[in-house]
């Protein structure tokens, strides 16, 4: 493997980490990237780059993160999303993993990227429902806010530092389980 597969891979994995706290933004950021000649895309997914995509994918990003901050709305979003995020976290690993054996790509798209976005998206969404549940909703734009804040950082790093992406994704997915861990019911014995 070459250094320039890793680092896309890396990228891919960023990015769908990403996709987990916001569908779009990682998107946009993706796109945006490959319309400034940051990043190349695979052949059949240039189309990202296009201004139209840029254009699209900005505005989708904007909504997205405005409707989060609003109560109940956000729930209904996180219903959405769920699917959305392991099609959005697949289809950014498949369109920038460079130099691999198309069945490994897209091994390694289902997995490493809709699995990493999916479980990232499952453990927002579950936050978001207990502080609906907790505070009527009055806390959720806080939650919207560090959401937000994370996938800016982490799709930023990724375009940008795609091994310090790598790095803050395995950090989070850490921090994922560790809270998950806490949470489960113990089995009495």
């Amino acid at each position: 493997m070459t250094s320039e597969t890793i680092l896309s891979i890396f990228l891919g994995v960023g990015l769908a980490a990403s996709v987990g706290f916001r569908v779009f933004l990682p998107l946009f950021a993706l796109s945006l990237a490959s319309y400034f000649g940051m990043w190349e895309l695979n052949e059949n997914w240039e189309w990202i780059g296009s201004l139209a995509a840029v254009i699209t994918l900005g505005v989708a990003m904007v909504v997205e993160i405005f409707a989060y901050f609003i109560p109940w709305v956000d729930n209904l979003l996180d219903s959405i999303a769920i699917p959305l995020a392991a099609i959005a976290g697949t289809a950014v690993m498949v369109s920038t993993v460079a130099g691999l054996d198309p069945l490994v790509t897209w091994s390694l798209a289902i997995i490493a990227g809709g699995g990493t976005a999916t479980a990232i998206k499952g453990a927002s969404a579950t936050s978001r429902l207990t502080s609906t549940a907790t505070t009527g909703g009055l806390g959720n734009p806080a939650i919207s806010l560090v959401e937000t804040g994370t996938a800016t950082v982490v799709s930023t790093a990724s375009v940008l530092a795609p091994v310090i992406a790598a790095v803050l994704v395995i950090i989070i997915l850490i921090i994922i389980f560790a809270i998950y861990r806490k949470l489960r019911p113990r089995a009495k014995t």
